[in-house]
């Protein structure tokens, strides 16, 4: 699975012209589950997610998580971040999980990010998303937790 975490002051999802995630300081994340990922792999990215040091301490070293500073996290799922784009000029998302379990994987991804902290927001699956955001730095970081090889087999 791949987590692109944005630091952000603020951002928000909207999908037909209606606000539908938001959050003040935080996390903003896209998020896209590979082909032969399982709960295994989102797991250890929201682990990961979620311990990741990016807010600045009292001496300006990035040495806090989003749980350190309660900020919230904005989770959007966006499959084309597992696009193949070593050859040609257009991408192909042939690494990307299918729909369905892209779907299943962002839901649980979800579910677990709620069970573990206190503020978490969504994007849309499969809806056309209106992403608005301040990224805080700008910090920014890809996050990739791979699928096993037996699982890509």
């Amino acid at each position: 699975m791949i987590g692109l975490i944005q630091r952000v002051t603020q951002a928000s999802v909207v999908v037909d012209a209606v606000t539908i995630g938001a959050i003040n300081t935080g996390l903003m994340v896209l998020v896209c589950a590979e082909r032969g990922d399982t709960e295994k792999q989102a797991d250890a990215l929201l682990t990961k997610l979620l311990g990741y040091r990016v807010f600045s301490d009292d001496a300006g070293k990035m040495n806090r998580s989003v749980t350190d500073v309660v900020g919230g996290l904005l989770l959007v799922p966006q499959f084309t971040l597992a696009a193949d784009t070593c050859s040609g000029t257009r991408p192909s998302f042939t690494p990307a999980a299918s729909p369905e379990d892209g779907r299943r994987l962002f839901d649980y991804f979800v579910a677990q990010a709620a069970a573990k902290h206190p503020l978490v927001a969504t994007g849309q699956f499969g809806a056309d998303m209106k992403v608005t955001l301040t990224n805080d730095g700008p910090v920014t970081f890809w996050l990739q937790i791979k699928p096993s090889a037996a699982a890509k087999a």
